[in-house]
């Protein structure tokens, strides 16, 4: 995964001017249908009883990785084609954390469940 220009400038921030920053409590998945890019400039999905998902990571080494499955609501409608995660500090609006696209995209129409399995998400820092 990649991170946002908001996270890179408030880690540098924290880091090298001592300026605070407060991790959010929980972190949102959000799903895309183009590239989210470090500027948040993607489309994310709406409507069809799309909503972020909270996701839980734990921490080894360089890696967070998700501890426990991500699962939707199921599409009310048709959501488009899926092709890129991004980690939010909101469960609306907010601030892009992170993101990347996925391995294979998924065409989600009404009825579908989009779900992510423990350990599918990881952030690495190298």
């Amino acid at each position: 995964m990649s991170f946002s220009n908001y996270l890179e400038t408030e880690l540098l921030d924290h880091v090298f001017a001592g300026n605070a920053y407060t991790s959010p409590t929980t972190v949102y998945v959000g799903l895309f249908t183009t590239n989210p890019d470090e500027d948040g400039s993607g489309t994310e999905v709406s409507g069809g009883s799309y909503a972020r998902q909270s996701g839980s990571f734990t921490v080894s080494g360089n890696t967070a990785t998700t501890d426990a499955a991500i699962e939707f609501p199921t599409a009310t409608g048709t959501w488009g084609t899926v092709t890129h995660i991004g980690i939010y500090d909101a469960v609306s609006a907010g601030n892009l954390l992170a993101y990347a696209a996925l391995t294979t995209s998924k065409s989600i129409a009404s009825g579908d469940v989009f779900r992510i399995p423990t350990g599918d998400i990881d952030i690495t820092l190298d």
